[in-house]
């Protein structure tokens, strides 16, 4: 049987319960695959056949050791302003829509949902199942194919996430296990709740008094962790604390930045910084200009906030300008739109590279890729052969400018330039220790190389669990 992973609320822990849940169970033998049939995420993945999903689901599907497919997140909403997402169906754009014309649709949409999720139970035997934000959002019972309408359908057993760190611990969840409707009450079998600080032995009479108020067990408390885990969305962006190291890195908090997961194991070794456009960038010993969602929107503000001016007196000192996929289109001379981006038009760009992107198109360009890095000095040439995914709209003219990697983005003369298509570059070692190395340098600083073969955190995840959660209660749910 499979499993439902509910939550009291947003950002309670729910999608790291299900990556935990699924290493734990695939450890002990149980094949199994993750499920959320409907995420709202600027943080995407691209599958190895060309799908877009969360990169919560695509790191449950690494966490499960199963490779991810578009059915684990069949639609994925990606915010583009004014109550408007993009809404990407099965692994492909199928259209931008007004969340009003959205909720019209959700009938259908979640019957193509219950298709993906029918394929994975047939492919992999049980399922783990991730819903979305807080499960009692009374105002959508009706249209929730994340969660009510969703266990409505699956009439699976459901284990309810909370977080008591956020306070209130007992309301999260005994209102929300007394707000769902009585059917979907009755299938709530247990309780974890998350990020625990201090010792567990004082929380046992709250654990009792909720179990007799719910009539539900608590099957754990797991305690607050620093386990390095890709991050699901922007509320995440706001939980990222800086290193205190000597190079710092600052990185553009664009308004509609995507994929900033791509930083992760550069914050574990450097200061980043989330600069907010029209902050100085005076402090920084590179300035990366990330991916988003919109790219005329973002430079249309990097402009109008002087961010644009910041940019250029940074490339003046001779620090680093890196862009990543909108980042690298923003670096170009010009950004021609005919109406798929933004308003139709040209846009100038940030004219550091000698390029021009065109969006003339809906279609996206989502592929896994494999490259290696050309011979540019300084950091180019030391990154090796690195991987990574593509996953935008528009195409880029190459113009004068080197090649920076084979087949992708372009570098300038002096090598300290340069924007690539390649989301997830700086998830590989060498492409770290490439750029790190001449920071550090550059300081007079000793650096010491990451290793290439790093740890696999979803073991460390699942061991917390395994010792802080009834995991033989949940196979027993799984089983029964």
């Amino acid at each position: 049987m499979s499993l439902f992973v509910l939550g009291s609320a947003s950002h309670v822990g729910k999608s790291v319960t299900v990556a935990a849940l699924c290493r734990c169970l695939v450890r002990r033998g149980i094949m199994v695959a993750p499920f959320k049939s409907q995420n709202m995420s600027l943080n995407s993945y691209v599958t190895p056949d060309g799908g877009e999903i969360g990169m919560a689901q695509a790191m449950q599907a690494i966490a499960a050791k199963v490779t991810p497919n578009s059915d684990m997140n069949p639609i994925l909403l990606k915010p583009k302003g004014d109550c408007i997402s993009q809404v990407v169906l099965h692994g492909h754009p199928y259209k931008d829509i007004h969340i009003a014309e959205y909720y019209r649709e959700t009938p259908e949409l979640l019957i193509k949902a219950l298709e993906s999720f029918d394929r994975l139970e047939t492919a992999y035997g049980q399922v783990v199942v991730e819903g979305a934000g807080g499960a009692a959002e009374l105002n959508l019972y009706d249209r929730d194919i994340a969660n009510t309408q969703l266990a409505k359908a699956l009439r699976i057993p459901i284990i309810l996430v909370a977080d008591i760190e956020r306070g209130g611990v007992f309301a999260q969840i005994y209102g929300t296990i007394k707000l769902l409707p009585a059917d979907i009450r009755l299938l709530v079998k247990g309780i974890i709740i998350n990020k625990f600080r201090g010792d567990p032995a004082i929380f046992a009479p709250g654990v009792k008094i909720l179990e007799e108020l719910c009539g539900v067990k608590v099957m754990g408390i797991v305690p607050y962790f620093n386990i390095p885990l890709p991050s699901e969305d922007s509320l995440s962006l706001g939980d990222k604390k800086t290193k205190n190291a000597e190079v710092r890195i600052g990185v553009l908090r664009l308004p509609k930045i995507s994929n900033f997961t791509d930083f992760e194991l550069l914050e574990q070794h450097a200061a980043v910084d989330y600069v907010s456009c029209g902050a100085s960038l005076d402090v920084y010993d590179c300035v990366i200009i990330p991916g988003t969602k919109n790219t005329i929107d973002d430079l249309n503000v990097i402009v109008k906030t002087g961010t644009d001016r910041e940019i250029h007196l940074a490339r003046s000192r001779g620090i680093p300008i890196i862009g990543i996929c909108g980042g690298y289109q923003m670096l170009g001379k010009s950004l021609v739109d005919s109406g798929f981006e933004s308003d139709a038009g040209t846009y100038n760009g940030l004219g550091l590279l000698d390029c021009v992107t065109r969006f003339a198109s809906y279609e996206k360009n989502t592929f896994q890729v494999r490259r290696n890095a050309c011979s540019v000095p300084p950091i180019l040439s030391a990154m090796g052969e690195v991987t990574g995914y593509e996953i935008h709209m528009g195409v880029t003219d190459s113009g004068s400018n080197r090649e920076a990697f084979e087949g992708d983005g372009r570098v300038n003369a002096d090598g300290l330039v340069f924007g690539t298509y390649l989301h997830g570059l700086f998830l590989n070692p060498s492409a770290v220790n490439a750029l790190l190395s001449y920071l550090y340098a550059k300081k007079g600083i000793p650096f010491i190389p990451i290793p290439a073969d790093r740890t696999d955190p979803y073991d460390a995840l699942a061991d917390l669990f395994e010792e802080y959660v009834d995991m033989d209660a949940v196979v027993d749910l799984m089983t029964c």
